[in-house]
């Protein structure tokens, strides 16, 4: 059975008990408000006291942030990098006066967790599954130097962990946490917020040209396009992926429909023995914008699942 935690007013328990846990529409897009100064806005109100930071991944700053704002605090929803978490602070300030109490962890990867160390130093308590957690200790650090090309100065590993699932309902809003994974990482989980209509998906989805990152060691494909299934069962009005700009419903099919395409022709082609450039050729993804514009790109991840699955069908059962 999963494990579901539900905890009202959470926030002021954790500070006094340490709790630890171990279980779109063109139209409504036009209408979001942007906050903040300035003649354009990173930032946007996706409902009331739910708030959105887009990526750069120009400043090397790609993770799309979430917050919600309760009654005595703050969650916030990924942590970029550390200068990435430095910029959005300040952010987060310019629509609530209240503490930060969490910040959740979709996943591990350095670019959605590295950043927790400045949301630890303003009171924040790192969120994520039980899988995530051990992740965080065992395939951080090298994440964070593969993608930074440093070894990492300081992590800040999850603190909180769930099994399964865990709620925050304090009577203005209720947000779930749920795992889906494996399935882009071994501890995947998303934030969704039922009354509002909106979900955080972490890397399950992106909605940008560059793809989606199939290379973690833990990936379990077959189990990411079940839990795009199941994400689609929900019928989001606001999708808002890892990376990218925002959606809806759409890229959660588009996102299932590009990763089954590459993923059936995988499997059938090393069953035929054929060689990863081989199947290069018998995939089309065309239809599943915007994650097929880089030709390229989806031989890289052709190639790359072709790799992670002889690895994975390697290893002692």
């Amino acid at each position: 059975m999963a494990e579901t935690r539900t905890i009202q007013r959470f926030f002021k328990d954790i500070q006094t008990r340490g709790i630890v846990f171990t279980a779109f529409t063109l139209l409504l897009l036009a209408a979001l408000v942007g906050v903040g100064s300035g003649d354009v806005s990173t930032v946007r109100q996706l409902a009331p006291g739910i708030y959105y930071w887009q990526g750069n991944s120009e400043n090397h700053e790609q993770t799309n942030v979430g917050w919600v704002i309760f009654k005595d605090g703050v969650l916030v929803i990924d942590a970029n990098f550390p200068w990435g978490a430095k910029k959005i602070l300040p952010e987060i300030k310019k629509t609530t006066d209240k503490p930060i109490r969490m910040v959740f962890n979709t996943h591990y990867h350095a670019d959605h967790s590295y950043g927790n160390s400045v949301f630890v130093d303003a009171g924040a308590a790192v969120v994520a599954t039980e899988d995530c957690a051990i992740e965080s200790r065992s395939k951080g650090p090298g994440d964070v130097l593969n993608q930074t090309k440093a070894p990492p100065e300081r992590m800040e590993h999850p603190t909180i962990r769930f099994q399964d699932r865990m709620a925050i309902d304090d009577g203005t809003h209720r947000v779930e946490l749920i795992k889906l994974g494996p399935a882009h990482s071994k501890g995947d989980a998303v934030a969704y917020f039922p009354a509002e209509h909106i979900v955080f998906t972490g890397d399950l989805t992106v909605n940008w040209t560059s793809g989606n990152n199939l290379s973690d060691p833990d990936a379990n494909y077959n189990n990411w396009i079940h839990a795009l299934d199941q994400l689609a069962t929900w019928n989001p009005t606001i999708v808002a992926s890892g990376h990218g700009v925002l959606g809806d419903l759409g890229i959660i099919k588009g996102q299932r429909g590009y990763l089954n395409e590459i993923w059936t022709k995988v499997q059938s082609g090393r069953a035929a023995g054929k060689t990863p450039e081989q199947i290069v050729e018998t995939v089309n993804v065309s239809q599943y914008q915007p994650f097929a514009a880089d030709p390229a790109r989806i031989a890289g991840a052709v190639r790359t699942m072709y790799r992670n699955v002889d690895r994975q069908s390697r290893l002692p059962r």
